[in-house]
């Protein structure tokens, strides 16, 4: 008879597996970057201890958009039609604020079609999280350059682009966001950070990761490609997250050392690296885009966080109880008033 003793399964702070914060297996290309942002989703939301029956997942059309069937399998989801993914998040978070509210999405679903929900997304700071899998192709539709393809780079048959390109930070950092950051769906470090923060963040996060298509765009004509990000991107700082509920420790030499605190007592803690850069600075941000546009440099990490801007639940006086918990006698008029109303409308 055996004696082994079966090591005790790994669990979170709220006692949960890593297979609970799991979805269906992905039907994506094999070496698709939407799969390794997925991961990161499942290890940030598994390690912080995020109740995934609080998660509310929303996204659009596209490839970019079936990801939320990859990841925390036991939320809540909603998939919505092309673009309109930022109306129907805005809806649900009304109703409930309670939630945490992910909307994963494709340059041609924010960039394109969607570009006007967006910026109206942007510009009422909606709490939530928004990230862009940026491949500047529609990969649904055989690989047409998107709205976020740059200037001059080519199709695989060889066809440049001639228009240039939407940069979704540079519109969420000029109207309103207040945490805009950029990553490479390869830097797994870098891109954790991102999205941790991003989650103990209070008011509209927006993170474009450049995701290669490895079918239609990732090719030596391509600007969006795993080697022209391996040889062109620039990492303005080194990031690490420490969440509330651990010690504030890093490993990092005094001095070079920008602390930011986020709402939940969670802290984001950037190392410089060869420029004097300051995240809270929105027009510091704009002007790194610019330069880095220039030099032909993707510029990666945290561009902005402002932790003090309300949001639009502020903004409309919410109350602490969600809309949709209300009963009908709190939200619904009686009779009498109805009555008034249509007699002074005659």
């Amino acid at each position: 008879m055996s004696t082994a003793t079966v090591p005790p399964k790994k669990v979170n702070r709220l006692g949960l597996e890593v297979l609970n914060y799991k979805g269906g297996k992905t039907t994506l290309c094999a070496g698709c970057g939407h799969n390794a942002i997925s991961e990161r989703i499942v290890e940030c939301f598994y390690e912080l201890g995020v109740d995934p029956f609080n998660i509310a997942k929303f996204s659009g059309i596209g490839c970019s958009s079936k990801s939320p069937a990859y990841f925390l399998g036991l939320s809540h989801g909603f998939n919505g039609v092309h673009g309109r993914m930022p109306a129907i998040a805005t809806g649900a978070m009304l109703a409930n604020h309670k939630v945490l509210g992910i909307g994963v999405t494709g340059d041609g679903d924010t960039a394109s079609i969607g570009i006007g929900q967006f910026m109206h997304l942007v510009r009422r700071n909606l709490p939530m999280i928004y990230i862009i899998e940026n491949n500047g192709v529609y990969g649904l539709t055989k690989g047409q350059f998107s709205a976020t393809a740059d200037l001059g780079s080519t199709l695989k048959t060889g066809t440049p682009n001639d228009l240039p390109p939407f940069d979704c930070c540079a519109l969420a950092l000029k109207w309103g966001a207040t945490f805009v950051a950029r990553s490479f769906s390869g830097d797994k470090k870098q891109l954790q950070a991102m999205i941790k923060a991003a989650i103990a963040h209070k008011g509209l996060s927006v993170i474009d990761v450049i995701s290669p298509c490895v079918t239609f765009n990732d090719h030596a004509g391509s600007t969006k490609s795993y080697s022209y990000m391996k040889d062109h991107e620039q990492a303005l700082h080194e990031l690490d997250f420490v969440p509330h509920f651990e010690d504030i420790t890093v490993d990092i030499p005094e001095g070079q050392v920008m602390d930011v605190p986020m709402h939940d007592g969670s802290h984001l803690r950037i190392r410089k690296l060869d420029r004097d850069f300051d995240p809270t600075d929105r027009l510091a941000a704009l002007a790194v885009l610019e330069e880095a546009e220039k030099k032909g440099e993707v510029l990666t990490g945290v561009l902005y966080v402002n932790t003090h801007k309300p949001t639009f639940m502020e903004l409309l006086n919410m109350g602490d109880e969600p809309l949709g918990t209300l009963p009908q006698s709190k939200t619904r008029p009686p009779r009498a008033v109805l009555d008034q109303v249509m007699e002074e409308l005659r």
